[in-house]
């Protein structure tokens, strides 16, 4: 059986390693087990999500309503947009697939930065495009207007930015895109927005301003990370109407199940969790930056609910990550990056200590 040969290009997506793995290779007790790899809040997700969920068990042998109408009422109310501005996907990175089957072409170019989130180039090489990337590990915007002469059908802007938690200032971002073509689509990823915006306001950027400015534009957003729904995919694009409806036609019908739409619309209501969550995470950095000095580690500053520590040139990230594997704790190794650096989630004071405790275990 022959395949496309641009799949012969395309590493497959490696995802954080999940606990069942590191209690069957090592056989350790799953509650010593620590997962500070994939960015996953750590308390989990508001109580009232979880009584939510209960009171649907009944019903799930009905399909969802396909057109996702209560969830997209409730974020059309948390941004102030309507409707017909937003599309649901199974996580914000099938967004991402969605624009690149409805835009890109053989032979198109997507620029994005040098370090970020992996599936936009598997997306654009599926569609037999090109990636284009900047230079420089942080997003630099005068690296991305530089690229412009490449004529880029799709743009990804991180902000903050995965793996490494560099986050733009809005008027930046806002100056940039009135030099980008209108004919370029320019993907706003703002997975982690809720806790740059918390950081730093001068990060936050609102959708609705976003979209009515620049109608070439999408803001994307997550349920995965400060909502604390990673398990069950809920993703959201906000964008003009036109575009939107483009994206439709690359959605299969009841792409998130009726547990999933629920869980959102409830936990898009408790911002009362979701700020606690935040203030925790921000305390708990601290204490990662603190940590990393006394320690010679260089960290990029986070806007997220992860932390990149860089290794001297003597030693090795990628060593400490299976010795800190092998007792338990899982983090994300960032040599496929080819960085010399771990990615670390924020967790939960105990989970932290266990962290600062066995790193310190194994770089002796």
């Amino acid at each position: 059986m022959r395949f496309r040969s641009v799949l012969d290009e395309i590493k497959t997506y490696e995802a954080g390693k999940p606990i069942e793995l590191v209690v069957r290779d090592y056989g350790i007790n799953p509650s010593d087990v620590v997962k500070l790899a994939s960015n996953e809040n750590p308390f989990g997700c508001s109580a009232k999500v979880l009584s939510k969920i209960a009171t649907l068990t009944p019903h799930i042998h009905r399909y969802p309503d396909d057109s996702y109408y209560a969830l997209k009422t409730a974020l059309a109310n948390r941004y102030s947009v309507e409707n017909s501005n937003i599309i649901i996907g199974s996580g914000s990175d099938q967004i991402f697939e969605f624009i690149s089957h409805a835009i890109l072409e053989q032979g198109d170019t997507v620029l994005q930065n040098k370090i970020t989130f992996a599936m936009y180039d598997i997306y654009t090489r599926q569609a037999g495009a090109k990636t284009i990337r900047t230079d420089s590990d942080l997003h630099d915007l005068a690296q991305f207007e530089a690229n412009l002469i490449h004529n880029p059908k799709i743009i990804y802007l991180t902000t903050p930015s995965n793996p490494l938690g560099d986050a733009l200032d809005r008027d930046v971002v806002f100056q940039f895109l009135k030099r980008v073509s209108p004919e370029t689509l320019v993907v706003i990823d703002a997975a982690y927005m809720e806790y740059a915006a918390a950081k730093d306001p001068k990060k936050l950027i609102d959708p609705k301003d976003l979209i009515a400015e620049f109608p070439n534009a999408i803001y994307t957003g997550t349920f995965s990370k400060a909502y604390g729904l990673g398990g069950l995919r809920v993703g959201y694009g906000i964008g003009e109407p036109k575009i939107i409806e483009a994206l439709h036609k690359m959605r299969a019908p009841f792409n998130i199940t009726s547990l999933s739409m629920a869980a959102a619309i409830e936990a898009l209501g408790d911002q009362e969790f979701v700020q606690k969550s935040i203030a925790h995470n921000f305390r708990e950095m601290k204490r990662y930056e603190i940590f990393a000095d006394a320690s010679e580690l260089v960290f990029v500053g986070s806007y997220t609910n992860f932390i990149a520590l860089f290794f001297p040139h003597n030693q090795s990230a990628t060593k400490t990550a299976k010795a800190l594997l092998e007792r338990g704790v899982i983090v994300r190794d960032l040599a496929s990056y080819g960085l010399n650096a771990l990615r670390v989630t924020v967790g939960l004071a105990s989970e932290n200590d266990r962290f600062f405790e066995l790193m310190q275990e194994v770089r002796k």
